[in-house]
């Protein structure tokens, strides 16, 4: 597969004479953390639920590709436990952050950066994480799948054009699945519009595929051509920024523009701070002014002495 292709060369960029192995896809540093719930029952439980959402991230095959040891996707999950339901039922947020390597640069870029405010699980210490892509078996691990195909199909979206089709669309299926659920963040009017439900539902809508192609012109012909070619790296990141517009002007704010500028916002003022084509930077702000305003302040730097 092109994706495994570009990620092997820019990961042996990155990490020459590692040594590497058949294994799964996800290498998730998790963190399970509850400052409101004190005690120490409290602080076993989610120490052990820190430990069995770790494995269960990690441990699982959630593609039929092999991945190398050093290819794994690096991605963070941060879950804050601020409510005891009782029962053994919790209410807190997670948050999902992922990355990938850039050609020869020796550092990532920050593809995702999520967080889910809507997020109520049970969990009993011990008990199997059992997860089935075609049924629905626990709101906890229902979720984790989810992150789990977000993760991976926004990593394949980098790596080639539309490589993450058929990870998006098992994370359609478990939104589908999860429609007779009582927890909320599955419904489409959920939190604003901003929940799991609309994620999904837009980004398969062909309205935002230049938004999925933007995370392949934006990464591949933008930030791994940064070592050789600068200039034009930063006037391709331009020209893939410009293709956002076109979502803008059919869903003004949407919930998944929004997240990509989270993502993404401060990098790109990195990109383009040290530029010296006034032009380029002009076209570059008028743009973001547009399709990410409430950012302004943050992209003033570009300009900034």
């Amino acid at each position: 597969m092109f994706r495994k292709f570009i990620q092997n060369i820019c990961i042996l960029c990155l990490l020459l004479g590692v040594k590497s192995s058949f294994s799964q896809e996800l290498n998730a540093q998790v963190i399970v953390t509850s400052p409101q719930l004190s005690g120490a029952d409290n602080l076993k439980i989610f120490a052990a639920m820190q430990v069995q959402v770790s494995d269960f991230l990690n441990n699982r095959t959630w593609t039929k590709d092999k991945f190398d040891v050093n290819e794994k996707i690096d991605c963070d999950v941060t879950i804050t436990v601020s409510t005891d339901m009782g029962s053994g039922v919790y209410q807190g947020t997670i948050q999902v952050v992922s990355r990938r390597p850039i050609f020869k640069a020796g550092i990532g870029t920050t593809l995702l950066d999520l967080q889910d405010k809507q997020f109520q699980f049970p969990y009993q210490m011990g008990q199997p994480m059992i997860f089935n892509l075609q049924g629905f078996d626990n709101n906890l691990t229902q979720i984790l799948a989810y992150y789990a195909y977000v993760i991976i199909a926004t990593d394949y979206d980098s790596f080639s054009l539309l490589g993450g089709t058929e990870f998006w669309k098992n994370a359609q299926t478990i939104v589908n699945n999860a429609q007779s659920a009582t927890e909320p963040g599955w419904q489409y009017a959920d939190n604003g519009l901003k929940n799991r439900y609309v994620y999904i539902d837009n980004l398969m809508n062909s309205m935002f595929q230049p938004l999925r192609e933007t995370m392949y012109n934006y990464h591949r012909k933008g930030m791994d051509m940064m070592y050789d070619n600068v200039d034009g790296a930063r006037a391709n990141v331009l020209q893939a920024l410009n293709s956002i517009n076109d979502v803008h002007k059919n869903r003004p704010g949407s919930y998944n523009v929004q997240t990509f500028f989270e993502a993404k916002n401060q990098e790109i003022v990195q990109i383009f701070q040290g530029s010296t084509n006034t032009e380029e930077k002009n076209q570059l702000i008028n743009l973001l002014g547009t399709i990410d305003a409430a950012n302004t302040n943050i992209y003033s730097k570009i300009t900034s002495p």
